[in-house]
């Protein structure tokens, strides 16, 4: 019998972890915390600084935007790439996410908002959105993904 370890198997392994955020303004705290356990528990510290960023940025878009609970979702595409994406209840699904549109450039310095989701497209790899159906159960309005690998981990270290 021939024993093979998971190290050898897995050319690239993935892992997912989900996590239900009440509407809480801790709720992008509790986001931060779980990530940098999750890294660290899989080798892939170097994505902390952009992950985080990303994470933190659409968890708290879904804390203000949306009137419901929302669900990060970590993903684990390969050792070196990492998929965060947001649920929340509200199924407008903002530019550049709705990929009719490009990132928003400057904004202006008096602005009270617009700068996060031009950040996460600067740090992210590729990013999208998809709005979701009623599930039967109340669960409809977005998805929004987007990805941090090596060049976003760079991108992070140089800022």
């Amino acid at each position: 019998m021939v024993t093979v370890s998971p190290s050898e198997c897995e050319a690239s392994p993935t892992w997912a972890y989900a996590l239900q955020l009440p509407r809480d303004p801790r709720a992008a705290r509790i986001a931060r915390v779980t990530l940098r356990a999750v890294l660290a528990g899989h080798g892939m510290s170097q994505l902390q600084d952009s992950a985080e960023l990303v994470a933190t940025e659409l968890v708290t878009n879904a804390y203000r935007h949306s009137g419901g609970p929302a669900t990060l979702r970590l993903r684990g595409l390969a050792r070196t790439r990492l998929r965060v994406s947001v649920w929340d209840a509200d199924p407008y699904i903002p530019p550049p996410f709705d990929k009719r549109s490009r990132p928003a450039g400057l904004v202006s310095p008096e602005a009270d908002g617009g700068r996060g989701l031009f950040l996460v497209c600067h740090y992210a790899e590729a990013w999208g959105g998809f709005p979701l159906g009623g599930d039967g159960f109340g669960r409809g309005g977005k998805l929004l993904w987007c990805e941090v690998g090596a060049s976003a981990a760079d991108r992070a270290a140089v800022a």
